[in-house]
């Protein structure tokens, strides 16, 4: 992780680069909303990502790295598919990140360019480790909860089967490694007071 704001005496200032990960299931996009209120811009990811299967350029990228099974008729991409072949093939995820991870951070500058006046920014992503953001931002906070907890939570909400789940969680650390590495964790039990957490952490990084 970078230690300061700049690379150069000359660099212009700019906000702190703050990543905001955790486990499947542990809660982030909770705790990314109490960063929200406390008027921090907070770029996800995910949902970025995601704008990338209405891009015709991308859609053609696609289907040369997985074949035209995973391009529907109606020319739109069958993410369910593409999600079969990658969590069951570890070098297949590694090029459709490949594809997809340079591009997201591109879109985080220009996300970053925007809010130049805030103090730092929220870059959340659930494999910040995985594919080494932790070396392009300047802190890291993960927000922890313990597996058995988020396995009961993802198969309440996504009525998927803890083997599915077992899969996609193979494919990153271990929450208990991501807040290890981390700079700031934050326990998002139940009955926890994740405000007064995420208020402590804001401090914090306002020191920074």
């Amino acid at each position: 992780m970078s230690s300061s704001k700049t690379n150069s005496p000359a660099a212009t200032v700019r906000p702190l680069y703050v990543a905001l990960t955790g486990g499947i299931g542990c809660g982030k996009t909770t705790v990314l909303q109490q960063f929200r209120a406390l008027e921090i811009p907070c770029f996800i990811a995910d949902q970025v990502a995601g704008a990338y299967y209405s891009d015709p350029a991308f859609l053609d990228q696609i289907r040369t790295l997985f074949g035209p099974a995973v391009i529907q008729p109606d020319g739109t991409a069958d993410k369910a598919a593409i999600a079969r072949i990658v969590f069951a093939d570890p070098q297949a995820l590694q090029r459709l990140n490949q594809l997809v991870h340079p591009r997201v951070w591109d879109d985080f500058l220009q996300f970053a360019q925007k809010h130049a006046d805030a103090p730092y920014l929220i870059f959340e992503s659930a494999i910040v480790y995985e594919y080494a953001f932790d070396r392009l931002v300047d802190k890291v906070i993960c927000v922890y909860l313990d597996l058995a907890e988020r396995m009961r939570r993802l198969v309440e909400r996504d009525h998927t089967t803890p083997q599915q789940l077992q899969a996609r969680m193979a494919n990153q650390l271990t929450a208990e490694e991501k807040m290890r590495r981390a700079d700031y964790v934050i326990l998002n039990y139940e009955g926890n007071p994740r405000a007064r957490q995420v208020q402590h952490v804001h401090n914090l990084l306002l020191k920074e």
